[in-house]
């Protein structure tokens, strides 16, 4: 028997002043991985990204929810479509990984 609790009805909270912690994931054709990596390194603070390769590379990190605008800033300056950045909150991305272990 496995017990999870649900994020939503948890009560715990990845919270600090800079917002709730969230699982961050970008889309990339692998072609422009370098490209997206170098872009990651222009965002005002450290990411220490975890990369997937596939038909499509995805590279994940976290990020506090008041920090993902400047992501989205500068993928966008570097000419990365906005819609390629996903976000859902770490606690979500722990249950949804756990579910996929099971």
């Amino acid at each position: 028997m496995n017990v999870w609790l649900s994020p939503a009805s948890s009560g715990f909270n990845l919270s600090t002043s800079e917002g709730e912690l969230l699982a961050v994931s970008i889309r990339v054709d692998p072609r422009r991985l370098e490209a997206l990596l170098e872009a990651l390194a222009l965002v005002p603070f450290p990411i220490n990204p975890q990369i997937h390769h596939g038909a499509e590379t995805v590279v994940e990190f976290p990020a506090y929810r008041n920090r993902v605008a400047e992501v989205e800033r500068v993928l966008e300056t570097c000419g990365f479509a906005p819609q390629s950045l996903h976000s859902t909150t770490m606690l979500e991305e722990i249950h949804a990984a756990a579910g996929r272990v099971q």
